[in-house]
């Protein structure tokens, strides 16, 4: 019989504690590692297995015969004279690797499945090529094609970004997080508004330029409660909390609507739309407004259009009251269609 002692039990049990294993856990790993040790010696069983006594310390080594169904048929105490100090030496290299393999299994199963969440981390690193926030316990990946355009990350600076993806990895979990996923403009505005945490208010749809412009369609599930009020907050004090958490993002609020025609009139906001044609064929929202107001619905570069196209999922195609007008009335020249008649009288 060999023991590990009470002066290795102690402290065994106090670093399981400490970094949450079980010691149970970790002897089953210790007793692995002395199976592993004992059958390199040349006179070992073929079969055996290790067991430790958790509140003594003593090792022993039990050697076995099996039958052809893998049964125990004899079994013998086959305990090495010095396994002792084998075993002092093979406890403290696996207890180390253990504990670390264990502090990365934890760390990983905090973040498995927190896709979809917001995390505050601060700048620790930060290059041409991504920013590592520290989260507290681990570290996260912030790539350069999930950071806002331009935007700059001072060491020790803190900054919310939102989780896209949670790798294990031999070093431990490796979190992917975003400042420009549309999902994290919805949960800043989960935390600034009350009435969206509760489902009061609800986000219908979010279309978002990262970094210059984004539209959000809300409504209300309660009748006395105004989606776009309660977004905006006393005095724009919500919207502008969300605002500067982006860098001053512009973001255009608007009322969902159920019916089509008008849900485009409205995410063409601010311009004022005077009437929207749907072609369900081909999904195009063809949308008359003034000359004055042509500018101001297709936006600058052509934003505003293509911000409300992603938000409805309507293809956009922006008129003037004027072009309208010259297309009805252009006459249809008749005698056009007199061959296709001709052909269908032979």
């Amino acid at each position: 019989m060999a023991r590990l002692g009470g002066d290795f039990m102690e402290p065994l049990q106090a670093i399981a504690r400490e970094k949450g294993v079980s010691v149970e856990t970790l002897l089953e790993s210790l007793a692995n590692a002395l199976l592993a040790a004992y059958k390199r010696r040349p006179d070992s069983a073929e079969d055996a297995e290790v067991t430790i006594d958790p509140d003594s310390g003593d090792i022993q080594v039990w050697a076995q015969d099996l039958d052809e169904d893998g049964n125990v048929i004899r079994e013998w105490d086959d305990t090495p004279t010095d396994f002792g100090r084998i075993a002092a030496q093979t406890a403290k290299q696996v207890m180390f690797q253990r504990i670390r393999d264990a502090e990365r299994d934890l760390k990983y199963e905090e973040y498995a499945g927190r896709e979809g969440d917001i995390v505050t981390g601060i700048v620790q690193q930060a290059d041409s090529r991504y920013t590592l926030l520290n989260l507290g316990k681990v570290e996260a990946l912030l790539p350069l094609q999930e950071q806002l355009p331009g935007e700059r990350y001072g060491n020790g600076v803190r900054v919310k970004a939102y989780i896209v993806e949670v790798r294990r990895t031999n070093k431990g979990p490796q979190i992917v997080v975003s400042r420009s996923h549309p999902g994290l403009m919805k949960k800043l505005f989960e935390l600034e508004v009350p009435e969206i945490a509760s489902g009061v208010v609800e986000i219908k749809a979010l279309s978002r330029e990262p970094g210059i412009r984004s539209k959000i369609a809300v409504a209300s599930n309660d009748p006395n409660v105004d989606p776009v009020g309660a977004c905006v907050g006393p005095r724009g004090a919500r919207v502008r909390m969300v605002m500067s958490e982006l860098r001053n993002e512009r973001i255009d609020i608007i009322p969902f609507s159920e019916e089509p025609a008008e849900f485009v009139a409205r995410a063409l906001q601010p311009a004022h739309v005077r009437e929207v044609d749907l072609n369900d064929a081909t999904g195009t929202a063809i949308v008359i407004v003034d000359a004055s107001e042509q500018p101001l619905a297709i936006g600058k570069e052509g934003l505003n259009a293509k911000l409300a196209a992603r938000l409805t999922g309507w293809r956009i195609d922006i008129g003037t009251g004027e072009e309208a007008a010259i297309l009805d009335s252009v006459p249809i020249d008749e005698d056009e269609d007199q061959p296709e008649a001709g052909q269908g009288e032979e």
